[in-house]
């Protein structure tokens, strides 16, 4: 196996992407040549917020947290001229069939912009082939109590690395260890109109930003018959298509937060940490149900 000179992060901004990164910061790991963020353009205010102060962080530790994007997510979804990554939205058929739509955002909006700038790195932009050899170590953060979602690369240029499953640390480790060192209040990463989240996420945001409420309201209506693609096509989707899953228009949801003591707790989207089929999420009236993806 060939060594890699070449030593990146895979930077969502939430609690184990960020722990991470202090941890480089800080020199309790090795540190790394850039630390990539891709940007869907949706993220909540408090990650831009969060990423500003990482990147401050960053700099001082001579790493580099460079910003990658394939697009506005939102703005691409309503927009009948682009070829919209579908998202995983709750469909309710035409005799009440009840189901997912087809995940296409984190690949498209995540993972294939961060490659793309891995292999530019390399030297390689597609499509001129990476060599065998040519190889950069991707550091992901995946604590022990997500393991699952450890994953080796898919392309023989990347090779992923999981130092917080080498230090054995939990999510909860990385919490404290980032309010030890002046980064309370880490967010989750994900789009602000993502569908797994829950519903102590859609409260939290309807009591204390009205304003990315509303856009998230708004965003749920436009897409109730599928993209705007699809409409504008000729070729409308079957059924309706939500963000929460009730099925129900985001702004008449009966939202039913967890208690605070509740163990279930459903992770950000990262890059490579992504809810993906099978996971559990948890339905304010039905309780715990596998996600399952529909075509």
């Amino acid at each position: 196996m060939s060594t890699s000179i070449h030593r990146y992060l895979s930077l969502g901004a939430g609690v184990q992407s960020s722990a991470t990164l202090l941890l480089a910061a800080r020199g309790e790991i090795p540190t790394f040549a850039a630390a990539v963020f891709a940007d869907t353009g949706w993220e909540p205010a408090a990650v831009y917020d969060h990423l500003d102060r990482l990147e401050r962080i960053a700099a001082d530790a001579g790493i580099p947290i460079v910003r990658v994007s394939a697009g506005h997510i939102r703005a691409d979804a309503i927009d009948p001229k682009h070829r919209f990554a579908s998202m995983p939205l709750f469909m309710l058929g035409p005799n009440g069939e009840r189901g997912m739509a087809r995940r296409q955002c984190t690949s498209e909006y995540k993972i294939k912009p961060i490659k793309a700038e891995v292999r530019r790195r390399l030297g390689y932009p597609h499509p001129r082939r990476v060599p065998a050899g040519v190889v950069a170590d991707m550091t992901i953060g995946i604590s022990v109590d997500e393991i699952g979602r450890a994953r080796d690369a898919d392309v023989g240029y990347m090779r992923n690395v999981f130092p917080l499953l080498d230090l054995g640390w939990q999510r909860s480790d990385c919490v404290a260890y980032l309010e030890r060192h002046g980064l309370p209040g880490t967010p989750k990463s994900s789009c602000l109109g993502c569908p797994f989240h829950d519903d102590g996420f859609w409260a939290t945001l309807k009591a204390d930003s009205p304003a990315e409420w509303a856009d998230a309201v708004a965003f749920d209506a436009a897409i109730r018959h599928g993209s705007a693609r699809a409409n504008a096509d000729g070729h409308p989707l079957r059924g309706q298509f939500f963000l929460h899953r009730q099925r129900v228009p985001l702004d008449q949801v009966l939202l039913r937060p967890r208690p605070a003591t509740a163990d279930v707790d459903m992770p950000g989207c990262g890059p490579w940490t992504c809810p993906h089929p099978g996971d559990t999420t948890t339905d304010s009236t039905t309780g715990p149900t596998p996600v399952r993806e529909v075509a």
